[in-house]
């Protein structure tokens, strides 16, 4: 009895010395002013010792689970009670995604616009088993009907009308309401970078190891058999340094496409003169022109035509329209550099050769990295595949467009069109 009634004196005192702390600036403003009051005359020193032990034990018996339930109904008070209007309807609209409902049946409760504009048709009812029929998916909705999983994750591809990826996520909606929800994330845009950076891993290694290889072999040979052959060590290590000056080439233009891609946009600040500009390229190119058998015109015009932009890489633009117009068009004789009329706000200057033409199915791809439409004749001419990339990427840095037309025997036309203002 003795030992029960010393551990239940023991757990008072701690519980009176937890709330003595709890309370303890409210407890040392109380007893400051207590003798704040005493200071002013305001009562005999007994009187002020019996006030603060006073406040002592009332700060030792207040119940802690009164202040806590003050905050508690302070904060309850504070929240906000959720909009009528909030209903399921009204959250899955808000999903960018497309989303769907379904019951245990595996037939439709609900689906976002989303859903109906990527899948058609999904009204409340359909059964889900027979709107998609993809393997995937069969065995997804089999697993959730079942029971077997809470939640799973599949790939899937639509490819009608477009082909589009989605990662497809499907979970049980709280615990036994017979509810199951799937959202479809596209992936489209991720997997076509992906894609694409694997093409230009692949393209890049490849164009680097042709050249790499020859020269390796030309060395092993000028080593060995031609160590003592003047004639043949002279012609291969004249390819030798053909085959690095193309590498250099290569490397080059990796770079200039790595800094374009680096910087969305161009400054606007400065103003170009595009006339300067192709009378530049002109007289740039009109050496590489006479080698080719070609004649250059320029039909630009005298005066000025200003846009917003860097010079050195619109120089770039139209060095490479121009070059490429004069190799690949050659056998037409003449490039002819002209102003073409377009839309107002705009300038357009067109690059027109009148050689074989490209291949209406090769149009749309041309300004890929390493895409070629003759592999052979672009590798003679020393290109490295990736100047119309380099060109589409400065005129949409410039906030223009780049626009190509061509003929099967009539020639090909370039041309860019930029703001005026």
């Amino acid at each position: 009895m003795a030992e029960n009634q010393a551990k239940d004196g023991r757990r008072l005192a701690r519980l009176a010395w937890g709330r003595l702390g709890q309370a303890r600036w409210l407890l040392a403003a109380g007893v400051a002013a207590i003798l704040l009051l005493h200071a002013a005359g305001g009562g005999s020193l007994p009187l002020v010792l019996a006030a603060i032990a006073a406040l002592v034990a009332v700060a030792a018996l207040v119940p802690r689970r009164l202040a806590s339930g003050r905050i508690a109904a302070e904060t309850a008070g504070a929240r906000a009670p959720l909009p009528e209007n909030l209903s399921a309807a009204n959250l899955a609209a808000a999903v960018a995604d497309p989303l769907i409902v379904f019951d245990e049946r595996g037939a439709v409760v609900l689906a976002n616009s989303a859903a109906a504009t990527a899948f058609g048709n999904i009204e409340p009812g359909i059964l889900l088993p027979l709107k998609f029929r993809a393997p995937e998916l069969q065995q997804l909705l089999e697993r959730m009907l079942s029971g077997e999983a809470p939640s799973m994750t599949v790939d899937h591809v639509e490819r009608i009308p477009i082909e589009r990826v989605y990662r497809v996520t499907a979970t049980a909606v709280g615990n036994g309401s017979g509810l199951f929800v799937v959202v479809f994330k596209d992936q489209s845009e991720a997997r076509r970078i992906d894609r694409m950076r694997a093409d230009f891993i692949a393209n890049a290694s490849h164009e680097l190891r042709t050249p790499l290889a020859s020269i390796a072999g030309f060395v092993e040979t000028l080593r060995g058999p031609a160590r003592n052959d003047a004639a043949a060590r002279e012609q291969f290590l004249q390819i030798m340094q053909n085959q690095t000056a193309r590498m250099a080439r290569l490397i080059d233009d990796l770079l200039s496409l790595s800094r374009l891609e680096m910087k969305a946009l161009s400054a606007a600040g400065a103003r170009v003169d595009l006339v300067g500009v192709v009378e530049n390229v002109v007289d740039t190119l009109r050496p590489l022109a006479a080698d080719s058998g070609v004649v250059i015109e320029n039909k630009v015009g005298p005066g000025r035509i200003e846009v917003a932009g860097d010079r050195d890489e619109l120089f770039q633009v139209f060095e490479n329209l121009v070059e490429n117009a004069c190799k690949y068009g050659q056998q037409g004789g003449r490039v002819v550099v002209s102003v073409v009329p377009t839309a107002a706000g705009e300038v357009a200057i067109e690059v027109r050769d009148f050689g074989p033409g490209i291949p209406e199915e090769h149009i749309p791809r041309v300004t890929e990295r390493f895409y070629r439409v003759d592999v052979d004749s672009s590798r003679a001419q020393k290109g490295t595949g990736l100047g119309l990339s380099i060109v589409k990427h400065i005129v949409t840095r410039h906030r223009g467009r780049l626009a190509i037309s061509s003929r099967l025997g009539e020639g090909s036309a370039f041309t860019v069109h930029l703001p005026a203002e």
